[in-house]
């Protein structure tokens, strides 16, 4: 991604075959340059840490029993059988990150990117990634992944099985739909430029993926 930051949302592309097959399925990306001081991996900001604790109150046991029945979680959960996961093996995100709270007793700091990021999605049910700005080449899309590919450009990218869905650039598998980033593609703990993507399944509203995205970068980018 190059040229200036893009400050709205920008939809990504759909394979025919993923839009054909899982209409309804968006990607939204949009380019954060980080103003924080601290780095990615180190300790959060007063007001990044308060923000945890605050949620970490809010997300009890009551809540957490009933989330599943939530409109947005609910969404996630159906769409993961959809693509061939179970979502109580397989947990969507939101999901795994209250069970974390459940059995930590809080949502356990895990550096200012994973933070940011984490309140994202506890605030709006929409998970959001981040990848290197400056190691994606061209806009981002969903497809599924080629024979022999493997999941980013590094010499340690490993095999992707053929189909799986993946999210990808102009040349290459970035990160698994719902899964792991490339090793070669996540932000350095000094990354400046990142590129943040949030995943929209049917029956989300765009506002929630576009707000996500929004809470993401303003809090990477406030001083």
């Amino acid at each position: 991604m190059s040229g200036a930051p893009v400050l709205e949302p920008v939809p990504g592309w759909l394979a025919p075959e993923v839009e054909q097959e899982l209409p309804g399925l968006r990607l939204l990306s949009v380019e954060a340059n980080v103003a924080r001081r601290q780095r990615l991996s180190g300790d959060s900001p007063a007001d990044v840490e308060a923000r945890m604790r605050e949620l970490s109150s809010r997300f009890r046991g009551a809540r957490a029993v009933s989330l599943r029945r939530e409109p947005v979680p609910a969404a996630y959960r159906v769409f993961f059988r959809q693509i061939g996961l179970d979502p109580d093996v397989e947990r969507t995100p939101i999901e795994a990150a209250v069970l974390e709270r459940m059995l930590r007793g809080g949502f356990p700091s895990g550096g200012l990117l994973e933070d940011v990021l984490l309140i994202a999605l506890l605030d709006t049910g929409v998970p959001v990634w981040a990848l290197d700005a400056d190691a994606v080449e061209g806009s981002l899309g969903v497809r599924t992944s080629r024979d022999g590919e493997t999941l980013g450009r590094g010499a340690d990218g490993h095999p992707l099985p053929l189909g799986r869905l993946v999210v990808a650039d102009g040349s290459s598998a970035l990160a698994v739909l719902f899964g792991s980033v490339a090793r070669a593609h996540t932000p350095s703990p000094g990354a400046r430029r990142l590129a943040l993507f949030a995943v929209q399944v049917p029956g989300v509203p765009g506002l929630y993926a576009e707000e996500a995205l929004w809470s993401a970068r303003v809090a990477l980018e406030q001083p």
